[in-house]
């Protein structure tokens, strides 16, 4: 390669540069996005679980115990079920 075209190389690499960063920011939110939506779904599954369990019978002590929340914590999450527990 010759050096103009050296240069020419460089210059449209550089001009490459802020539309591939913007690229990766991009890609990087979708990727935080798509990771919190997963974790919002996670957890709206294992609050329905618990109220099932407690529903079938499961006592609110052991749903602590099993998922290591707070008992306020299980509590809130029964309340929000519609359920009052102890």
């Amino acid at each position: 390669m010759d050096l103009e075209g050296a240069m020419r190389a460089l210059r449209a690499a550089e001009e490459a540069l802020p539309q591939a960063e913007e690229q990766a920011a991009h890609a990087a939110r979708q990727i935080k996005a798509d990771a919190r939506n997963r974790v919002e779904r996670a957890r709206a599954d294992l609050h329905r679980t618990m109220v099932a369990e407690f529903r079938a019978g499961a006592r609110q002590v052991d749903l602590v115990k099993r998922t290591g929340y707070s008992r306020e914590r299980v509590r809130q999450i029964l309340r929000a079920a519609g359920i009052e527990a102890d």
